[in-house]
């Protein structure tokens, strides 16, 4: 994993970056020694994440709990922008919800409108075909 933060094959926003050194220190603090490129939220990413929030029909800041929030709104933004596939360690729903503000991370990814690559870690290891040891 190093080799591939390393040639930037893995960055992440950094919201993103921020939720794994609060849910895993130890992690963040090797993601940091080994350089990891953290994208910046810019105003056009914060818009496109606006205009997100409103293909979901969330209104004000009334996110629904079983969907996504602001913070993954902005790392979909981030993913749009830079063109990058994301990683999420979410599972498609296998029945979309009729409400859309329930959808997860995969599914706004796969919205119209949306369109961003999107798999799961799992699926990133396995087509990484690396070995761990």
């Amino acid at each position: 994993m190093a080799t591939q933060v390393e040639q930037e094959d893995i960055v992440l926003p950094t919201i993103a970056f921020e939720q794994v050194v609060n849910k895993a220190p130890d992690c963040g603090e090797w993601l940091k020694a080994n350089n990891l490129v953290r994208l910046e939220i810019t105003n056009a990413i914060l818009q496109d994440a606006m205009r997100i929030k409103g293909l979901i029909g969330v209104v004000d800041d009334n996110y629904h709990s079983k969907g996504v929030d602001e913070s993954d709104l902005l790392i979909i933004a981030v993913a749009r922008a830079h063109n990058v596939e994301l990683v999420s360690n979410e599972e498609k729903q296998i029945s979309l919800p009729i409400v859309l503000s329930k959808y997860k991370i995969p599914a706004v990814c796969d919205m119209n409108g949306v369109a961003v690559p999107c798999i799961n870690f799992l699926e990133y290891i396995k087509r990484s075909q690396e070995v761990f040891g």
